[in-house]
C-alpha cells in the first residue's frame, strides 16, 4: 500500500474532515473514494468550471437589467448606426 503526503490548509482539512465523519467517513477512505472515482470515470469526478469573478457577476447583473429594461438602452443594427450615436 502507498502513502500519499499532501499539504492542505489547516481549515480546509477541518472543515472536510467534518463533512466525511457526518457521512462515516475517516479522511483516508473519503481520498481513496475520490481517487477510486477518477479512475472509474477516466478524469475528475465531478465537474470543474469556474466560478465568476465579481466583474463578470456584476456584467451578468448588468444584462439582466437591459434585458429587463430594453427601453432604456438602445440598439444599433450596423456599425454606422454606433458610430453616429458616439459622436454625439
Amino acid at each position: 500500500m502507498a502513502t500519499i503526503n499532501v499539504r492542505v490548509d489547516d481549515d480546509v482539512k477541518k472543515e472536510a474532515g467534518a463533512i466525511f465523519a457526518d457521512l462515516g467517513l475517516d479522511m483516508s477512505t473519503a481520498i481513496n473514494m475520490f481517487l477510486h472515482q477518477a479512475i472509474m470515470q477516466e478524469g475528475l469526478p465531478f465537474e470543474a468550471k469556474r466560478v465568476p469573478n465579481a466583474e463578470t457577476l456584476a456584467a451578468l447583473e448588468e444584462l439582466k437589467e437591459m434585458n429587463a429594461h430594453p427601453e432604456k438602452y438602445p440598439g444599433y443594427k450596423t456599425i454606422e448606426e454606433l458610430r453616429r450615436a458616439l459622436e454625439v
